[in-house]
């Protein structure tokens, strides 16, 4: 591959703030990525630093804030320990498989031993082309990285597994896109950047020693004690089956909607990645599609978990050839562990829900599938905000049921009928009214990522050159189930005519 004749390498130095890299994926899968260098920022800047993350991670926050610590963070200088790489990788895209994507603006810049004995994967996003870039400029303007660090904050908070930001730099470029905007890149931390669309780039070309390479691999940093399983790549197949269907039962319970489900947007460690087109749903209903490119609906809410068994499928049709020599009978072991998607999500969801009700396990599984379906049901048919109508169920648990029948306009006849049932559900358990609230609390938000606010957050940052929104909204989310009355205007949903024509994009 030819590199940009504009390429500027960045510099290498070995006294650049000190990260103690264990470059396993550069090490261990050669052939598997190109190794590649940052651009440097023309007059970078710090925008917002991760010093929670940044202690996490076992690095100074201090010195990271400093001249020293922006250089690294913004690609300016590599620190010498660092092996940058482009990885490479396939995927299905709006359901149409492309052989070759790869990191075309993002590079690993490498490995670390995080305080807990982690394995983390630092990478930039928008650091500039790559041989990836398909004609792509590389960089990132600084609206779709400072939505990538908030969403990822709040879904941090949420408890759901996540990737997050470490940094986000401003670059002290323009980028073009509809419009010129301010350049920034995105420091990302994730478990790995493994994809279901890296097993399907070596598939694809029918390269089996490579597909057992990166399975082991896989297995060694996300699945280790698999290794010496009789069947350790269905145990593989089977542990990302099981690590995607508790996934999206989470985003399910706190209305996310990813936007672009595509296999290279799968990571086989279950964590959520790119937060492009995502958003939170309102007003309940679940067809709701806010993605600018999603025509078809194809990643509507309602549609994540089939989707999920869509792309499990595409990943074990990249383990079909070490499953069994012969083909035959390794699509029956696929499929047979394929067919516990439904169970174990419907299983997982439940559980979700029944934390959402404030009912305990131990209550009748048909009987409560039911009972939340019917609520479900209730909130799309009055067209009642998502968030809310949880949330006020805890008002309701401690008997003030206004709140929650003042978001259901008209004939509150359905609504009651449904709150008998619930209570009767409820009384019938032995779980302690206090515990239950605590449950509910816990399991319901006050606070999502509004995407009004968000979107206003935003437009201050970009625009305004004013932090301070984004800042107010980041510090909200970062508690999202303690509700404050000084917060009270960040639990409100749009207008509805806002929300109808409201859209996302994707940012590249």
């Amino acid at each position: 591959m030819i590199a940009d004749p504009h390429f500027q390498q960045a510099k290498v130095a070995d006294d650049a703030p000190q990260f103690d890299f264990d470059n396993s994926y550069a090490r261990e899968l050669g052939g598997f990525y190109v190794s590649w260098q940052p651009v440097p920022p023309p007059a970078p800047s710090l925008v917002r630093l991760n010093r929670e993350l940044a202690d996490e991670l076992g690095l100074d926050a201090d010195v990271l804030a400093a001249p020293q610590g922006l250089a690294v963070l913004s690609g300016a200088v590599v620190p010498a320990q660092a092996q940058p790489l482009a990885q490479a990788y396939a995927g299905h895209q709006f359901g149409g498989f492309s052989p070759q994507l790869g990191d075309g603006r993002a590079l690993l810049l490498g490995e670390l031993i995080d305080r807990h004995g982690r394995r983390r994967d630092i990478a930039f996003k928008g650091s500039g082309r790559t041989p990836f870039s398909r004609g792509g400029d590389g960089k990132a303007a600084l609206g779709p990285v400072l939505r990538e660090y908030l969403i990822g904050e709040a879904m941090h908070g949420f408890s759901i597994p996540t990737t997050r930001a470490l940094a986000a730099v401003a670059t002290g470029e323009t980028v073009q896109r509809e419009t010129p905007l301010p350049g920034a890149l995105l420091v990302r931390v994730a478990s790995s950047h493994l994809r279901v669309g890296t097993f399907q780039f070596f598939a694809a070309r029918d390269d089996e020693a490579a597909l057992r390479r990166l399975a082991d691999y896989a297995i060694a940093r996300h699945d280790p004690q698999l290794a010496h399983s009789d069947q350790p790549y269905l145990e593989l197949l089977r542990a990302v089956v099981e690590r995607q269907a508790a996934l999206i039962a989470r985003w399910m319970g706190v209305g996310f909607i990813h936007g672009v489900m595509n296999t290279d947007n799968m990571t086989i460690s279950g964590e959520t990645i790119d937060y492009g087109p995502c958003a939170f749903i309102e007003t309940y209903d679940p067809r709701t599609v806010f993605s600018s490119i999603d025509h078809q609906g194809r990643y509507a809410y309602g549609n994540q978990p089939g989707i999920a068994q869509w792309n499990l499928t595409r990943f074990a049709e990249t383990l079909l050839p070490l499953l069994h020599t012969d083909n035959e009978r390794a699509v029956a072991m696929a499929t047979e562990v394929l067919q516990t998607f439904a169970p174990c999500f419907s299983a997982r969801h439940l559980s979700v829900m029944r934390d959402k009700l404030g009912l305990d396990e131990g209550g009748d599984a048909e009987a409560d599938q039911a009972l939340a379906a019917d609520y479900l049901g209730l909130l799309h048919e009055h067209r009642v905000d998502f968030t809310l109508g949880f949330r006020r169920l805890l008002d309701a648990a401690s008997g003030d049921e206004a709140p929650l029948r003042a978001l259901f306009a008209g004939n509150g006849e359905p609504l009651s009928a449904w709150l008998l049932r619930w209570h009767a559900r409820s009384a019938a358990q032995p779980l302690p009214a206090d515990v239950r609230r605590r449950t509910m609390a816990r399991a319901n938000p006050a606070y999502i990522p509004r995407n009004h606010q968000v979107e206003a957050a935003l437009a201050a940052a970009v625009n305004d050159d004013d932090l301070a929104p984004f800042e107010r909204l980041l510090a909200v989310l970062q508690r999202p189930f303690d509700e404050r009355a000084e917060d009270d205007a960040f639990a409100q949903p749009a207008a509805p005519e806002q929300t109808a024509c409201y859209r996302t994009f994707c940012g590249t």
